[in-house]
């Protein structure tokens, strides 16, 4: 079965107001020292990972801001993966990019290295919501990154937006959604926007400084997007992402579909042969592990049948189309219908869920409320 690669690069020129991710600010030393090590892990996963799970299907780099590195670092990383692991023809290779990070040469240079995909963090175009957000760019910058993708021959670029952000109107977002669509990306995810506790966000609402937005406000623009985005010719494919035909973002659908992926670099997951583990979340501690020739790995979960079959629900859920029920028989040996059926008929009434013997899906209701939906099946 092809293997989805995700690699965790913890570093930023600056921290979000709402970012809970394990990121460190960008100093030399430190990057140096994380690349070392993450090379070494490559190495030592690329050895050690049975042959089946060799064949590579997706590369995704992440963090942080993965474009605060130097390109030839980048490049470095991607090569090593190609070294160790086998990339399919065809394979999707993604980067992260915050405006600001990227130009036409640097970009240029990663594309020739393998990058085919680009994941450009907009947030929002109001110059307001931006410095709330702690953002260090403009949407100007936004428009520059896309322009320099594109002649640097990009061809699959989505862009990220967050709507309910404290004091954001419905015209606003619609406007941030009509202007990235004026950008032509092939993709687009729009995320509602949560705050973990402890993030300088969360504390300035909680302190009165700032008032959360009304959950009514949340769920007029997320029904708006879906509005605006299919109008124009946006599948809607995932809870928060939107994808012209054929442009979906295959690493994620992974995730989605509880398909084995293997994660690299401090604080990354992985999911391989029935069993959940995490690396190190410090960068120190994960260095120290790996220079010491030791797996990274600081927490282990083998998962019984029954939370497999109750993350490809939950995660399934979250794809658009549905679960399909014989493809769940065939993983599980046991139908979806007889393993839920309290929670299907109790869903099914309310009009959240659609189910007719060959899918199950959520209905359009049931996705402006699915975490209410999804806690039914833990």
């Amino acid at each position: 079965m092809a293997l989805g690669i995700y690699i965790h690069v913890p570093f930023c020129l600056g921290k979000c107001s709402y970012c809970d991710f394990v990121s460190y600010l960008w100093e030399p030393d430190k990057v140096r020292a994380y690349l070392e090590a993450i090379i070494k892990e490559v190495k030592m996963r690329g050895k050690k990972i049975p042959g089946s799970y060799k064949q590579v299907e997706s590369l995704y780099i992440g963090g942080g801001t993965p474009t605060c590195l130097k390109k030839e670092e980048i490049s470095f990383v991607i090569k090593k993966c190609l070294f160790y692991f086998d990339l399919l023809p065809g394979a999707e290779i993604s980067l992260e990019a915050n405006p600001g990070t990227i130009g036409r040469q640097k970009l240029e240079f990663l594309n020739r290295a393998g990058v085919n995909r680009l994941s450009i963090g907009a947030q929002a175009c109001q110059g307001r919501l931006l410095k709330l957000l702690g953002r260090k760019h403009s949407f100007s910058d936004v428009q520059d990154a896309v322009r320099s993708a594109r002649q640097a021959g990009f061809k699959n670029i989505s862009i990220d937006l967050i709507f309910g952000i404290p004091g954001q109107t419905l015209g606003e977002w619609i406007e941030s959604l009509q202007r990235v669509i004026e950008l032509l990306p092939e993709h687009i995810s729009a995320y509602g926007l949560h705050l973990s506790e402890g993030v300088p966000l969360d504390e300035r609402i909680k302190n009165g400084e700032l008032d959360a937005l009304e959950e009514e406000t949340g769920l007029k623009m997320y029904e708006k997007t879906i509005d605006v985005l299919a109008a124009a010719g946006f599948e809607h494919y995932e809870i928060s992402n939107f994808a012209l035909p054929g442009r979906q973002c295959r690493h994620n659908l992974l995730y989605w579909r509880n398909l084995p992926y293997l994660g690299l670099g401090p604080a990354a997951y992985s999911y391989l042969n029935n069993r959940r583990f995490g690396n190190e979340k410090s960068l120190e501690k994960y260095i120290q592990r790996i220079n010491g020739g030791k797996s990274a790995e600081a927490e282990s979960e083998t998962l019984s049948q029954r939370i497999r079959m109750a993350e490809t629900v939950i995660l399934g859920l979250r794809l658009i189309k549905g679960i399909n029920l014989n493809e769940f028989a065939l993983r599980f040996g046991k139908r979806l219908e007889e393993v839920y059926p309290r929670q299907i008929e109790k869903f099914a009434k309310l009009k959240l869920l659609e189910y007719n013997g060959e899918i199950i899906r959520l209905t359009r209701k049931g996705l402006s409320v699915s975490n209410q939906v999804f806690v039914e099946f833990v």
